[in-house]
């Protein structure tokens, strides 16, 4: 039987609401969210399009219901959607753009960890023929997932959105770890969103919220959505009481993801100094950390499975190499991250 997580590396995920937030959330003021009547909510959809410039919000269960929506209001059945070959909606959002918009995917490689140029958005246009598939909107991840947390750069995200605007696409940014980019790379989340037609913020990651993602735009775009929420279930009622996290973490949880990174980089220092561990890329951009033990002789899988025994859960099986990824949030610290380093050299070593 594994030992209790003392430390849980798996993702940023798995953050639990801080006594703060739970005040916050057992104080909100509610109503009715689907008519517009939750003042909690309407907080947190103002506070989000202002911090990306956007029009107007809507607040939804998930990250996954933001990027099905947006493709909805873009796509017909048929069209396509323009995004990396390592992007979350490919991988991890269960068939989604075909499920729930009938949209083809066109794959582009990148090149730079999930981060493409508007050069291979011009050449993924082909003409017009009545048997292809029809582009309508480019989408962009920040920060790249699979890609080991890569941040586009807003000279990078200019690119694609000049390159989306001559080929007649709309822009679409997966924002899932925005706020981790904006930490990273000091470019602020309005000049991020700006370059994008639509974008959403995820609050259950770095935020540390339990619920919940805020998609932006146009008020047209936003109108539109609504529909696609209510018809993929997305309706909340009297849903302050989770958006009151959200608010919550706005206001407090923003400026320390910069601790996140620290302790991603703190992590993967380590980790290079144990023999035979590839730690890819050496240096993390955010807050995660991709490396490989089949040096050690052991299956990453294997590694997991001992490590969690420890007490130290990190997931394996990422990207081709079925590397492992280790993600910092809110709650490790300093300390989560020496005990953490020190399961792995133990594992290393053969030590039970």
């Amino acid at each position: 039987m594994s030992a209790a997580i003392a430390v849980d590396l798996y993702s940023d995920t798995i953050t639990r609401p801080s006594p703060g937030m739970r005040k916050a959330m057992a104080e909100a003021e509610v109503g009715n969210e689907q008519a517009g009547e939750d003042p909690t909510v309407n907080k947190l959809c103002e506070i989000a399009a202002e911090l990306t410039g956007h029009e107007a919000a809507v607040y939804v269960p998930s990250g996954t219901m933001c990027n099905a929506i947006a493709y909805r209001v873009y796509c017909r059945q048929g069209d396509s959607v323009i995004m990396d070959q390592l992007a979350h909606p490919i991988h991890a959002e269960a068939g989604g753009p075909a499920a729930l918009s009938g949209c083809m995917i066109t794959q582009l490689d990148g090149g730079r960890r999930g981060v493409f140029s508007g050069d291979a958005v011009d050449k993924a246009m082909k003409p017009y023929k009545h048997n292809r598939p029809v582009p309508k909107v480019v989408s962009v991840e920040q920060t790249s997932n699979f890609g080991g947390g890569a941040c586009w750069t807003l000279n990078e995200m200019k690119d694609v959105s000049a390159a989306a605007k001559r080929n007649n696409l709309a822009m679409h940014m997966d924002g899932a770890r925005l706020l981790n980019a904006v930490a990273a790379t000091g470019t602020s989340a309005k000049d991020f969103a700006q370059q994008c037609d639509s974008a959403w913020i995820d609050l259950s990651k770095g935020l540390g919220c339990p619920v919940g993602a805020v998609l932006v735009g146009s008020k047209d775009f936003i109108d539109e959505s609504w529909r696609w929420k209510h018809q993929f279930g997305g309706a909340m009622r009297q849903s302050g009481i989770i958006a009151a996290a959200g608010v919550y973490a706005f206001q407090n949880n923003v400026e320390r993801m910069a601790d996140d990174h620290q302790n991603a980089k703190r992590l993967a220092q380590g980790l290079m100094q144990i023999p035979s561990i590839e730690v890819d890329p050496e240096e993390p951009e955010t807050n995660m950390v991709f490396f490989d033990c089949a040096g050690l002789g052991m299956d990453n899988y294997d590694v997991s499975a001992k490590l969690l025994a420890k007490g130290v859960r990190i997931g394996a099986g990422y990207g081709p190499r079925d590397l492992m990824r280790a993600v910092t949030h809110l709650d490790v610290d300093s300390a989560g991250i020496d005990r953490a380093l020190a399961a792995v050299r133990d594992v290393a070593a053969g030590r039970d």
